[in-house]
This record gives structure tokens, sequence and C-alpha cells, in this order.
């Protein structure tokens, strides 16, 4: 597995220094933006200003997971602002097949997020309209959960589904992601780490980074 990307989840930054936590991210690959209604899950994160104003701070790639009971109200102004990937959970809206290609049809990568107790079966007729899937290993709502190792088959799986398709869909972990399970996860077939606390709370984000670079380096050579 080569290209392995690092995406930090600034749910976990210090707003209050907003410039300078994007600028130790210098390292990372994507920024990763967890959207939080309240309703679908019992937290509520950051809109459309802080967005904005995150894309203004910096030009890596900008990955929006939208948990949120209407995910296709969001589209259009998150397009406006500039972000490049879009996920949202296939059971918050009707026609994820219409929105996916709506997304799509924007120039913005989208992607489908699973929680850890949705089966990947939901995928079978959508997979081919993929550009990635977002595999939960915490259940959404909330940073600084604990990984759940169940996950681990669940990456498998949906590698071998991917692999028998002939698609290159890629597979996205978000979710209790650190240096001691950022290999397992690689082994399995991830393509992409999300990391919130364990990035955030360390004394030198790159360092933090480079330990789960490595970790998948390690791996792909």
């Amino acid at each position: 597995m080569s290209n392995i990307l690092i995406a930090p989840s600034v749910l976990s930054a210090d707003f209050g220094f907003l410039a300078q936590e994007l600028d130790k991210l210098l390292t990372a690959d994507i920024i990763h933006l967890d959207v939080m209604d309240g309703h679908y899950v019992p937290n509520l994160s950051f809109g459309y200003p802080l967005i904005k104003r995150i894309r203004q701070l910096t030009s890596k790639p900008l990955d929006v997971h939208l948990m949120v009971t209407n995910p296709s109200e969001y589209i259009d102004r998150l397009a406006d602002i500039g972000v490049q990937w879009i996920s949202f959970h296939q059971e918050c809206d009707y026609h994820s097949h219409r929105l996916l290609h709506k997304i799509r049809d924007l120039g913005i990568k989208a992607g489908l997020a699973l929680n850890p107790a949705t089966p990947l079966n939901t995928l079978d007729s959508i997979l081919p309209d993929l550009d990635y899937v977002l595999l939960m290993s915490v259940n959404p709502g909330f940073s600084a959960q604990k990984f759940i190792p169940g996950v681990l088959e669940k990456v498998r799986d949906l590698r071998a589904m991917i692999d028998a398709a002939g698609l290159s869909t890629l597979i996205e972990v978000d979710g209790g992601v650190n240096s001691e399970n950022a290999s397992l996860l690689i082994s399995a077939g991830a393509d992409i780490l999300v990391s919130a606390s364990y990035i955030f709370n360390s004394e030198d984000y790159s360092k933090a980074i480079k330990k789960l670079r490595y970790s998948t380096e390690q791996l792909a050579t």
C-alpha cells in the first residue's frame, strides 16, 4: 500500500489559536472537518464561518464529514467555500445516489460514512459511485474515544470488496487512531487515517504525524 494519507481532525484543535494550530500541520496531507448538528449526533461542532476561515488559512485539501440529518442542504455552500472532499451518512439521505453524483458533479470527492454497527452490504449497489468510504472506528459525535478493534475486520472486508470489483475507492478510518493501531489499519487495507486527539494532544504535531506515517511506510516497503 502506497501513498497513505494522514488527515488531522481539527475537532481537537485549540480554536483560540486556529492559525497557529494549522501552521503546525504542515506535514499532514488533508485537514479533516467534523460537522455535527446536535441531532444526528449528540454534539455541536462548527459551521460555515469557521470552515471558510480554515479555507483561508490553509491550502491543504479540506475533508468535510457531515454528521447531520440533512446533508443535501450543506453541499452547495461547502462547494462555494472550496472544500475538496465531502462524506455523509447513508441513513441521513433518502437518495444517496443522487446526492453523491451532485457532489461529484461539483468536482468534489464524494464518500459515504458508515458507523461501527452499519454493515458493509449497504454499499453493494453504490460502491462504484464512491470516491471513498469513511469507516467510523468509534461511535460518532465526540473526540478522544477508544478505538473499536472489531473495525479492523470491517476494513479487511471492505478492501476485499473494492479489490474484487476492480475499483479505486479509498478507505478512510476515523476514531481513536494512534501510533499503536495505525499499522494494523494499513495492513487491513486503509488508505487514509484520520486522527484528532492523538495529534492535537501531543507536544509536537509533526512528530505525531510522523509516527503515524512511519508505521504505514514500514508496511508499504
